[in-house]
C-alpha cells in the first residue's frame, strides 16, 4: 500500500538512508493515516543511533536522548527521531531499567502498547505490520503486541491508554486484552497523577466519553478514580430519576460538548449525591446540598489529579451551580450570573439540558420550558447590556475618591452596595445616579 508522507517526514528519512540506515514513520502517524485521519505527530524511528541522527541534521534538540529520541527541528517544527530499541526490565511499571539500542526494526516494533500503535511504513519498504495492527484497525480492536500482561507490566498507564483508544477510535478491547485489564488495574497506583489526567482527559473529550463505563468494569475506577466506582453502585430511588449516579453521570457526558471543562464539570456534577443521600418514610431517596458539597469535593479530586488552578475554578463553579433555578424574572437571572460569575454563561445551559435529559421522564417538559425561560432572559439581559460585573458600574473607585471617600476597604464595600442596585434596577446604572445614591445612603 501507498501511504502519502508529509515532506519533512520523507527528508528525514530520505536523509537517514542515504546515511545508510533505516528510517520509517511509526505509530500513531501510521495508524491514524490508515484511519484517513490527520496526525497530530509524526514521529520516526531508524537504525542509527542518537549521535548519528545528530551528525546527520543540522539542528536538533535532546529531548529524550536517554532513551534514543532526538528531536530534528525544520523550519521551526520538531519531529521525534528514535533509535530502534529493545526495553530492558521495566522496575517501576513505567521505565525500563535500561535500554538497548537494535539495528533490527522488529525488535523495536515488538515492545510498543497495541497493534494499531506497531505499524511502521517508509516508501521504499512500503507498510511493515508484523503483528497485523491493519486487520484490527479494520476490525475496530484494541489488542496489546504479544502478551498483554507483559504489556502492561511495563507501563500500567497503558491499561487506562487501552480504554482511551476504545473512546476515540469507537473500538472494542478484545477480549485476552480486557481480562489482563481487570487483573493488573491495581498496578495504576504506581503511575503518576499528571499522566493519568492526561489519558482521562483525553477520554473524556473523546466522542465515546461513555467508555467511562469500561473505567468501572474493569477496576480502573477503583485506583485512578473511586469516587466514581461510588457513583456507579449508588441507586436514585426519586421520581426524577431511572438511572444509578454514575450511569445517570455518563449520559451527561454523552449530552454535552467535548470540551474539557464541561466534560469534567459533566463527570463530577453529582459526585457527592453518594454522601448526600438520605431516604425518607416513603422510600425516596433526597441527596440535599449535593451541589455545594459537590463542588468542594471535585476540588479535592481536580487537585489530586493536579490539574491546573483554572480549569479547577472553573469546573467548580458549574458544579455547585449546576442545579440552581432561579425565578424567571430579569432580576432574579441578574442576581444568579452575578453570584456564579459571567464566565459560567451560557456553558451552564449546556450542562443543565444534559442533566434533565438523562433524568426520568418525570417533569421533563416542564424543567425543559423553564431552562428555555431562564436562558432567554439571560440572552436579552446580555443583549440589553445589563450591568452585572462591577467593572461594569457607571461609578469607580477613582469617583468615589473624588467625593471624598478615603481609599481602603469602604470603597469595594459602597461599590458592591451599588452594584446590588443596578442588578435590580439596570436603568439606575448612571454616574449621575450612583452618585447621588452614594451621598445620600452610603457615605458617611
Amino acid at each position: 500500500m501507498v501511504m502519502k508522507l508529509p515532506e519533512h517526514v520523507k527528508f528525514i528519512i530520505e536523509k537517514l538512508q542515504e546515511a545508510g540506515f533505516e528510517g520509517y514513520a511509526v505509530g500513531g502517524c501510521v495508524r491514524d493515516t490508515l484511519l484517513q485521519r490527520v496526525p497530530q505527530d509524526w514521529d520516526i524511528t531508524t537504525s542509527a543511533y542518537p549521535e548519528d541522527v545528530k551528525e546527520i541534521f543540522g539542528r536538533t534538540i535532546d529531548t529524550g536522548i536517554e532513551h534514543g529520541t532526538v528531536t530534528v527541528m525544520l523550519d521551526k517544527k520538531g519531529y521525534e527521531v528514535t533509535t530502534y530499541r529493545i526495553d530492558g526490565e521495566y522496575e517501576d511499571a513505567r521505565h525500563p531499567k535500561e535500554v538497548t539500542y537494535t539495528d533490527n526494526l522488529l525488535e523495536d516494533l515488538k515492545r510498543r502498547d497495541f497493534t494499531i500503535n506497531a505499524m511502521a511504513y517508509n516508501e521504499q519498504r512500503g507498510l511493515v505490520d508484523a503483528f497485523d495492527g491493519a486487520g484490527d484497525l479494520k476490525r475496530g480492536i484494541i489488542r496489546c503486541v504479544g502478551e498483554p500482561k507483559e504489556r502492561f507490566g511495563e507501563d500500567a498507564l497503558r491499561m487506562l491508554r487501552a480504554v482511551r483508544f476504545a473512546a476515540q477510535l469507537g473500538f472494542d478491547i478484545e477480549e485476552e486484552t480486557a481480562e489482563a485489564i481487570q487483573e493488573l488495574a491495581p498496578m495504576l497506583k504506581k503511575v503518576s497523577a499528571e499522566r493519568i489526567q492526561v489519558e482521562l482527559v483525553k477520554l473524556l473529550t473523546s466522542v465515546h466519553p461513555e467508555e467511562m463505563h469500561t473505567v468501572y468494569a474493569t477496576g480502573i475506577a477503583d485506583v485512578v478514580l473511586p469516587e466514581f466506582s461510588v457513583m456507579m453502585r449508588t441507586p436514585q430511588n426519586n421520581p426524577h430519576h431511572c438511572y444509578t449516579v454514575g450511569e445517570h453521570t455518563i449520559e451527561v457526558l454523552k449530552g454535552v460538548e467535548a470540551d474539557k471543562v464541561l466534560r469534567l464539570a459533566a463527570l463530577f456534577h453529582d459526585v457527592a449525591k453518594p454522601d448526600c443521600r438520605s431516604t425518607d418514610e416513603d422510600g425516596i431517596d433526597h441527596f440535599y446540598e449535593h451541589p455545594q458539597v459537590g463542588a468542594k469535593k471535585t476540588k479535592t479530586i481536580l487537585r489530586r489529579l493536579k490539574f491546573d488552578n483554572a480549569t479547577i475554578d472553573m469546573v467548580c463553579r458549574l458544579v455547585a451551580i449546576h442545579d440552581i433555578n432561579p425565578a424567571l424574572t430579569p432580576e432574579s437571572v441578574r442576581k444568579a450570573i452575578q453570584k456564579a460569575g459571567l464566565e459560567c454563561y451560557p456553558v451552564i445551559f449546556e450542562l443543565k439540558k444534559a442533566d434533565i435529559l438523562a433524568q426520568s421522564d418525570y417533569q421533563r417538559k416542564e424543567k425543559l420550558e423553564a431552562l428555555d425561560g431562564y436562558h432567554k432572559i439571560y440572552d436579552k439581559i446580555i443583549k440589553d447590556a445589563d450591568c452585572l460585573t462591577l467593572k461594569d458600574l457607571a461609578l469607580n473607585g477613582r469617583d468615589l475618591i473624588e467625593l471624598g471617600v478615603k481609599p481602603g476597604p469602604q470603597i469595594g464595600n459602597i461599590l458592591a452596595k451599588l452594584l446590588d442596585v443596578v442588578i435590580e434596577e439596570p436603568e439606575k446604572n448612571t454616574k449621575e445616579y450612583l452618585t447621588g445614591y452614594t451621598l445620600k445612603n452610603l457615605f458617611i
